[in-house]
């Protein structure tokens, strides 16, 4: 009998928790010397983490989602000292390749929640539950 391995380990789940508290904490505080970052407070939503630990993808959403592409950019100019500080405080054997991405998630939600509140659909929703 065949099993299916877990998409995300205990491990990966962890060590990504672990770097996005880093990264927080160095962008929070203010360590990263870019104007644009000092200007911008940056939320580290997510960092997800490759099998073998090598890569991680930290997605990051400026407040109120303003100048999203500039923040991107400043990250991604800085990454080689932001890579370097994380691989000081988390203890891995490899420091692992930063990658900076926009988190759309929020956008999503506000994308989906829109629509069911559109009258067509709420009509079409209050239609299913008189039926059930």
């Amino acid at each position: 009998m065949k099993t299916e391995p877990p998409e995300k380990s205990v491990r990966t789940l962890r060590v990504g928790e672990q770097v996005r508290h880093v990264l927080s904490e160095i962008l929070a505080r203010g360590d990263v010397h870019d104007e644009t970052l000092a200007k911008h407070l940056v939320t580290v939503t997510e960092v997800r983490m490759s099998p073998d630990l090598r890569h991680a993808t930290v997605f990051v959403k400026p407040l109120l989602g303003k100048d999203e592409a500039v923040v991107l950019k400043a990250l991604r100019t800085n990454t080689a000292y932001l890579q370097r500080e994380v691989a000081a405080r988390v203890q891995m054997k490899y420091a692992a390749k930063l990658k900076f991405l926009a988190d759309e998630s929020f956008d999503e939600g506000t994308h989906i929640d829109t629509l069911l509140r559109a009258p067509k659909v709420a009509q079409d929703l209050g239609a299913e539950t008189d039926d059930a």
